[in-house]
């Protein structure tokens, strides 16, 4: 996810914002720290206008 953001020119700050979500939770999930539910990937994703299969690779 951190990736996908950086190439979006999107910050961890901004993806919160758009979720409604705390940007310490969106700062874990994005550093790899924990892993976001399936129905937050599925958010993530719209918002990054992505497949959540493009948050999932380990390449």
């Amino acid at each position: 996810m951190k990736v996908i953001l950086a190439e979006k020119s999107r910050t961890n700050k901004w993806l919160s914002e758009q979720l409604g979500k705390d940007s310490a939770i969106v700062s874990k999930g994005g550093g790899n720290t924990t892993q976001p539910k399936v129905e937050m990937l599925i958010q993530i994703a719209k918002c990054l206008e992505v497949k959540v299969d493009d948050l999932l690779r380990t390449e």
